[in-house]
């Protein structure tokens, strides 16, 4: 299959035109003191010709006879590939600096900076700020790849006193392009 731009997608997140799109998939939760869980992701990577893409998504937890239970997890946010990487930030010549700014209905913002290149974003926290009763997370990273036209991701939480490690994971195929 040929790759094709978005129509109207702006220069600055080229980088990032692989993810536009809806993507639907499944994962599994797991985390201390949460037992494993199965959930379906329905995520959407859009634009509107700003430079920016437009991020949403939603973890639905998959009870024990496959049909959907409730809600897990709900996030929206912007997409940016910045004119130049932060201090510290080592890119190789294949690769982009990538911002992510993402709002949990939980109560919690993030942004989360990394890089971008050959299919692969890895990203870290460098803000995390949160409402008296979102829960209590420290920190993050994420990645993502694309890997045989799916996307797969993987989410390592700091939280409730534990150290970053695995959270949630999944594997998404494409809906439909954008």
């Amino acid at each position: 299959m040929t790759f094709t731009f978005p129509e109207g997608l702006a220069p600055e997140v080229f980088p990032l035109a692989w993810l536009v799109g809806t993507w639907s998939g499944r994962g599994f939760i797991e985390y201390p003191d949460i037992p494993r869980t199965e959930f379906r992701a329905d995520t959407v990577f859009d634009h509107d010709g700003g430079p920016y893409l437009i991020y949403r998504s939603t973890l639905t937890a998959i009870g024990p006879d496959g049909e959907d239970t409730a809600v897990w997890s709900s996030e929206q946010g912007y997409w940016r590939v910045p004119p130049a990487a932060p201090d510290g930030l080592e890119l190789n010549e294949n690769q982009h600096p990538v911002e992510l700014l993402v709002a949990d209905a939980s109560g919690s913002v993030a942004l989360y900076l990394g890089a971008v290149g050959n299919g692969k974003i890895e990203l870290a926290t460098d803000l995390m700020a949160r409402s008296a009763s979102a829960p209590d997370i420290g920190g993050a990273s994420r990645l993502y790849g694309s890997v045989a036209g799916e996307l797969l991701f993987a989410l390592d939480i700091a939280a409730f006193g534990n150290d970053l490690q695995s959270y949630a994971s999944g594997r998404l195929s494409r809906v439909e392009e954008s």
